[in-house]
């Protein structure tokens, strides 16, 4: 699944950061955290390679 905002795709960075264990579980916080307790680590790559361009910054809901 794409990330559909630029706050999405971040987030997304930083759980898969924190499961490939680059960064430590303290910096997880809000939607990281809940992205990184439900979401694979293939999920979480195909979220954060989206490409940017034309995403708003957030997406509200």
């Amino acid at each position: 699944m794409p990330a559909k905002s630029n706050a999405q795709q971040q987030a997304a960075g930083i759980a898969l950061s924190v499961k490939e264990g680059e960064a430590p579980r303290s910096s997880l916080k809000g939607a990281s955290k809940s992205m990184f307790e439900s979401m694979s680590e293939a999920e979480l790559k195909k979220m954060a390679s989206t490409s940017r361009k034309g995403k708003p910054s957030h997406v509200g809901d």
